[in-house]
């Protein structure tokens, strides 16, 4: 124990920061009062980790946690543009005109005017299904799927893969989760 002046003085956390493979299914939060599943059911540390930014109940993949509030800001606000890869597999019926009302400036439900989003067809499963890539630099709440509902498409799954230069980890499983090494952290 040390103390200074009679007051102790209890040292700083460490920093940790840790990628999950969010499943569909769990909450990005740390408590729900309704008792729903949350990521505080899979990631248990001595630390108390937030997730960095949010990943719907019915959507997968890349989820950072930390405990480091100077990296968590640095990559939630919008200023510093990280972008967001995500997977998703569509169905419905096709055309490139469908393509072009994704890429463009798409006016959500809510009045907000999204900016145009790269998206790119990364796979044609047949019978009216795709695996599309968006690209986002802004995150509205559900925006690809209120996207795909404009453009007529279902989305069947949502899976997010990276978050600005760093990748999900092919290893880890839905609901497997590890630390991020130094090098990872640079990214």
């Amino acid at each position: 124990e040390i103390r200074v002046n009679g007051r102790r003085v209890v040292a700083a956390e460490r920093h940790r920061t840790i990628v999950l493979n969010k499943p569909v299914g769990v909450l990005s939060t740390m408590s729900d009062p309704f008792g729903g599943r949350t990521v505080a059911d899979l990631v248990k540390t001595p630390e108390r980790l937030v997730p960095v930014g949010r990943l719907d109940k019915d959507s997968e993949g890349l989820l950072l946690m930390s405990n480091d509030g100077t990296l968590v800001n640095e990559l939630t606000h919008p200023r510093f543009n990280h972008t967001k890869t995500y997977m998703v597999k569509v169905a419905g019926r096709w055309s490139e005109e469908k393509l072009d009302l994704l890429r463009s400036p798409l006016t959500l439900d809510d009045g907000y005017t999204i900016r145009p989003v790269p998206v790119e067809v990364a796979e044609d499963l047949g019978s009216n299904v795709r695996v599309l890539q968006f690209v986002l630099s802004e995150g509205r709440k559900r925006q690809i799927r209120k996207m795909c509902s404009l453009a007529r498409l279902v989305v069947l799954t949502l899976k997010r893969v990276k978050v600005g230069g760093f990748s999900l980890p092919a290893e880890l499983r839905p609901g497997e989760w590890r630390d991020l090494t130094d090098a990872e952290l640079r990214q």
